[in-house]
């Protein structure tokens, strides 16, 4: 369905605010100075493994095992991501690697 100009616009504000507003209101409850709760500090610190390990879940939970390939691209993928993650600490690396490889090897390979 074809949205108009005027459509595009008002869509483009709604998410520019919205991306906005997620971004400063930290700031304003949390303002310089101002001891952040333990609870906010916990969170912190075990949400991004904890959704990471979810992400690592979701995607090999459909793994064929049984089947040919039997899972190789996947744990090469991983250990090629695991590996590089230890390695070098680099997010964007080890899981732009890694997709490279998996894209690979389903591609060509298998």
């Amino acid at each position: 369905m074809p949205v108009n100009a005027g459509t595009s616009i008002l869509i483009i504000l709604v998410v520019s605010v919205t991306t906005f507003c997620t971004r400063v209101v930290p700031f304003l409850v949390f303002p310089k100075g101002k001891k952040i709760p333990a609870v906010v500090e916990y969170l912190g610190k075990v949400l991004t493994p904890a959704v990471i390990g979810m992400l690592v879940v979701y995607c090999l939970k459909d793994t064929a095992i049984a089947a040919s390939p039997h899972g190789v691209p996947e744990a090469a993928a991983v250990l090629t991501v695991a590996v590089l993650h230890i390695w070098k600490r680099n997010n964007l690396l080890s899981i732009g690697v890694g997709t490279v490889l998996y894209m690979f090897l389903i591609q060509v390979v298998f």
